[in-house]
């Protein structure tokens, strides 16, 4: 088939399939007075490229996807990006809905504004500091309840049934499993037949999680910025997870939990946390009074959260919220709308 042919065929011009053709990205058979002829496999290709084009990928990204068949990771990263970039465009329509319907002064427009411009840094400032795509391989070998005088761990399975209990799943929701790592909550609820997405920041983790558990979805992404369409979630859960977000950004990771639930959905989030500001400094000072220095490093390397700030944000926005204390430093938050 001949290029004229072949850009009918697929609604696209010669111009743009030359185009692709300089960039690597196919190579027809030329005939006589370079004459270019499509074949099937060409024509797949193109029928490829031209859809990923559609979602925004680079002609780079699709070089490397076609060569490398890891088409799956680049939609689901350019799927995530796309989320990210739509999530900081409602952002900037609620702070202009603000704007024109408050009529405010200046100084009220330099807040918003300012609002504005913390939350979009907050956003795209996400870090792994501790390497989890390094640990991923081995991270389950690295999960023990007990042998370590500051165990982390101490009530892990307990805590994760526990999340589980208090949800109570029905087998035809949707819920979604954020620092999903290597999907042992998600899998949890898997296993009454609740359909689960799981979410995490690392590559590594999520290829991990594939291999354990290959009907689970799992999207890239993170605390501050969900893959998730709004309200088309009936629960969110998270465990071990939350405590790697800085006290500043809890709040928004909160919000956007609250922002992919549908009207009745629950939230449950187990992990490292204290009830309050002088409930942490107590239990600090008990560490530090049984010489327990790698409990008191490994607190203020972390972000452990204040449960009573994260319990007045939700029943604030209409939430009602219990929770349990498993040990000094494990507690459960659940909040139903």
């Amino acid at each position: 088939m001949k290029i004229t042919e072949t850009a009918k065929m697929l609604h696209t011009t010669p111009r743009t399939i030359r185009f692709y053709e300089e960039k690597g990205l196919i190579t027809p058979e030329k005939g006589e007075n370079d004459y270019r002829y499509f074949q099937e496999e060409d024509l797949w290709k193109l029928q490829t490229i031209l859809a990923l084009r559609e979602v925004g990928m680079s002609t780079a990204q699709i070089k490397a996807s076609l060569e490398g068949d890891n088409i799956q990771s680049y939609l689901d990263l350019q799927r995530s990006a796309l989320y990210g970039e739509w999530i900081q465009i409602k952002d900037m329509i609620t702070t202009l809905d603000q704007m024109i319907g408050e009529s405010p002064g200046h100084e009220d427009l330099l807040n918003l504004s300012q609002q504005l411009k913390e939350v979009k840094k907050m956003r795209k400032s996400w870090k792994d500091r501790w390497n989890f795509d390094e640990q991923a391989e081995e991270y389950d070998q690295t999960i023990k309840t007990t042998g370590y005088r500051f165990n982390v761990h101490e009530h892990y399975h307990v805590a994760l049934s526990k999340v589980k209990d208090w949800v109570e799943p029905k087998p035809e929701e949707l819920g979604v499993d954020i620092g999903t790592g290597t999907g042992n909550l998600a899998a949890l609820f898997m296993d009454d037949g609740t359909t689960m997405i799981g979410v995490d920041q690392s590559e590594e983790m999520l290829k991990v999680c594939l291999k354990k558990y290959p009907e689970l979805e799992t999207r890239p992404g993170h605390f501050l910025s969900l893959p998730i369409m709004d309200h088309s979630t009936d629960f969110v859960v998270s465990s071990y997870a939350l405590h790697h977000l800085p006290d500043a950004e809890k709040e928004l990771a909160l919000a956007e939990m609250d922002r992919i639930l549908n009207d009745d959905g629950r939230i449950a989030i187990a992990d490292l946390m204290f009830e309050n500001e002088k409930e942490k400094q107590r239990i600090l000072a008990q560490f530090e009074q049984e010489g327990n220095g790698e409990a008191v490093d490994a607190i203020h390397d972390e972000f452990y959260a204040d449960l009573s700030k994260l319990v007045n944000w939700l029943e604030k926005e209409g939430y009602n919220v219990k929770t349990h204390q498993f040990n000094r430093i494990l507690h459960l938050l659940y909040a139903e709308k």
